[in-house]
């Protein structure tokens, strides 16, 4: 009996069996709304654009609302739909959710869908779509529930009761003054709890954070996430409540950023998806690349110029790609803890200074301990397969060790002084890409290598 208890569910196959039926409209609908919606979507993608197109009608715009804010491509199914019953359904969803489906639409439909929407739905999506992509204004949603400060508590709970209808993010309920100004939030169960000669003031948190319609999402994401809360409001410059921005909506926020930080490290100038052009694509990733191929040229103009060096000792060519390799293995790692560190925008300049000694100090004791092994078996390599007394072959090994030192300590340096600079001069410290620290490094690593090579092994030693 336990192992039929606890048996992986088969609601999927179950609710295709359903939707396939011939049973009574009625009788479907009631056996559907005993699965949660994120099943039925799932179910319902797996379904012929026929069978869909029949059973819409069943479920009703409420319910296939519902089902919709669990389909990634909604504007696939909407335009399976008639353009009225397509507003219907929009008109049901939640207003973030809403803006989502219409930004997949081109904009004659986007267009003629908004003007078929119910009043406040139209206002709420128009508010919304007229926000930039990267503000906070683009990502709330107006499904809150507020009340004034001047009620009593058996008034805010018959107010909570008729907006909960129409709102279903009850767990915090925000609280307005006489002119609508933001005043506070009472959380949902001090409210229940609260006795009807309670003083409603004495609930109101009214230092509760926020967040302001036109802030840049990347100022202020990690402010939101260290609140930990069900939801933050968003406010306009006079101060009023225009939406809030949901726990759901940080998840969004957050892994959008990372995507698009992602992208950036990868020197694309923003994130690619599945469905974009190859033309699309070359003109995210070709800016990067053009400024890339210069600096190339740059490090290639620079071993050129090294060119005696490798010609006398040619062995040295053998562990140029392990200098660079290692030099922009370093910068892309002090890249990525810097990028992470300077989310704190609090971070003090002895942070910043401390923290660019700490990656120096890393790379300088990673460095040795790779130099002493560089040593020891480069060392070894040269002297048995390339003709090197054990002498020369073990000189030739220290000057690569060395050259491994100085590379990774001022690759290190430099991974961390980029993206502060970029973080400086007001420019989002993520293009300070991976492939763009990497090149600088190459070109620290080529420099640090043959001039050490040409001082140490051809101008003391004579080696050459």
């Amino acid at each position: 009996m336990r192992k039929e208890i606890f048996k992986e569910p088969k609601y999927i196959r179950e609710l295709l069996k359903i939707m396939r039926s011939n049973l009574p409209e009625k009788v479907m609908f009631d056996k559907l709304c005993d699965y949660h919606e994120n099943d039925i979507a799932v179910a319902l993608e797996q379904l012929t654009p026929e069978e869909r197109k029949k059973l819409y009608p069943i479920l009703g715009p409420d319910k296939v609302a519902d089902i919709f804010t669990y389909i990634e491509d909604v504007d696939k199914y909407l335009k399976e739909l008639k353009p009225e019953s397509a507003a219907k359904v929009i008109s049901h969803m939640d207003s973030d959710d809403a803006v989502d489906a219409l930004e997949e639409m081109d904009d004659i439909t986007r267009e003629k869908l908004v003007n078929m929407l119910d009043d406040k739905t139209g206002d709420d999506v128009r508010l919304i779509l007229s926000y930039d992509e990267d503000e906070i204004g683009s990502y709330m949603t107006t499904n809150f529930i507020v009340i004034c400060n001047k009620l009593t508590v058996r008034q805010a709970m018959h107010e909570l009761v008729r907006q909960a209808g129409d709102n279903d993010n009850i767990s915090t309920i925000y609280v307005v003054d006489e002119k609508e100004h933001f005043y506070g939030a009472i959380d949902l169960k001090d409210l229940i709890i609260a006795r009807e000669h309670v003083n409603l003031e004495d609930l109101i948190s009214t230092s509760y954070p926020y967040v302001t319609d036109h802030e840049k999402i990347g100022d202020c994401i990690e402010r939101i996430k260290d609140y930990a809360e069900d939801s933050i409001p968003v406010l306009n410059e006079d101060g009023h409540i225009l939406g809030v921005i949901t726990a759901q909506d940080i998840v969004e926020v957050v892994d959008d950023e990372m995507g698009d930080d992602y992208a950036k490290l990868a020197g694309l100038t923003a994130e690619e998806d599945l469905k974009e052009t190859v033309l699309q694509s070359m003109k995210k990733r070709l800016p990067w690349l053009v400024v890339l191929l210069f600096l190339g040229m740059g490090v290639s103009s620079v071993v050129g110029a090294f060119e005696v060096v490798a010609t006398a000792l040619p062995v040295l060519i053998c562990f140029q790609s392990l200098i660079l390799d290692m030099a922009g293995n370093v910068g892309t790692q002090s890249l990525a803890v810097t990028i992470r560190v300077l989310m704190d925008e609090n971070l003090a300049a002895k942070q910043k200074i401390s923290l660019v000694c700490k990656e120096m100090e890393v790379a300088f004791f990673n460095g040795i301990l790779l130099a002493l092994m560089s040593l020891i078996f480069l060392g070894l390599y040269v002297f048995l397969f390339k003709g090197y007394s054990l002498g020369n072959a073990f000189i030739v090994s220290g000057c690569v060790g060395i050259a491994l030192i100085i590379s990774m300590v001022i690759s290190g340096m430099v991974g961390t002084l980029t993206p502060m600079l970029f973080h400086k001069i007001k420019i989002d410290p993520a293009v300070a890409s991976g492939p763009l620290i990497t090149t600088v490094n190459d070109l620290v690593a080529v420099v640090t290598y043959y001039g050490l090579a040409w001082i140490l092994l051809i101008n003391v030693l004579n080696m050459a």
